[in-house]
């Protein structure tokens, strides 16, 4: 009975340090949305600013020569080639991957739907984080808390003429990614690791 005593005894200081060592640890903070997008944007930030590069399709070849961005200046021979200048507006809101003033449409036939040029707005911004989904605990090498975000990478087009921004939406270009951002909490305060 002495034993059994003392081995209730033991047992009651051994839960009772266990709850003292656990109360004593500290929480790691919660990551919550609203953290990790602003820890993502604040590095996109850091970034230095770029153009948008615009493919331009047929589509948008059309809608360039009505925003009065180019004009025809050259139609040869088999009638789907041709020279389109860029117009003293176009020069103020875009330009060539060539660093030339005119755009060389040369397409393979008459009915290629998939050849385009690549401008780049002049305007330039940063990337911009949206559609961040729930954080997740994650395990990362070398890290002991991680956790982990998808999220949209978009492109900014702030500051694009209405013309502009038409184009750069047409289906032939990309203007959103799928990533993932990764998270370390490093002496108690969340730090964005990477994103890939």
């Amino acid at each position: 009975m002495k034993n059994a005593g003392m081995m209730l005894v033991l047992g009651l200081v051994g839960v009772l340090s266990t709850g003292l060592l656990l109360s004593g640890c500290k929480q790691a903070p919660e990551l919550t949305k609203a953290n990790a997008l602003a820890l993502i944007q604040a590095k996109y930030d850091q970034m230095p600013a770029a153009g948008v590069a615009i493919a331009v399709d047929e589509k948008g070849l059309k809608q360039g020569v009505s925003a009065k961005y180019w004009d025809r200046s050259k139609v040869f021979v088999n009638r789907f080639w041709g020279d389109f200048p860029l117009t003293p507006e176009g020069k103020k809101v875009l330009k060539l991957a060539d660093g030339g003033d005119t755009i060389k449409w040369r397409p393979e036939n008459a009915g290629d739907k998939n050849y385009s040029v690549v401008v780049t707005s002049v305007a330039a911004n940063h990337l911009k984080v949206q559609d961040l989904q729930d954080v997740q605990d994650e395990v990362l090498p070398g890290v002991d808390t991680a956790k982990g975000v998808d999220f949209i990478e978009a492109q900014n087009l702030d500051g694009l003429p209405s013309a502009l921004q038409g184009i750069a939406t047409n289906p032939i270009n990309k203007l959103t990614t799928k990533r993932h951002a990764d998270f370390a909490l490093d002496n108690g305060v969340w730090k964005l690791h990477s994103t890939e």
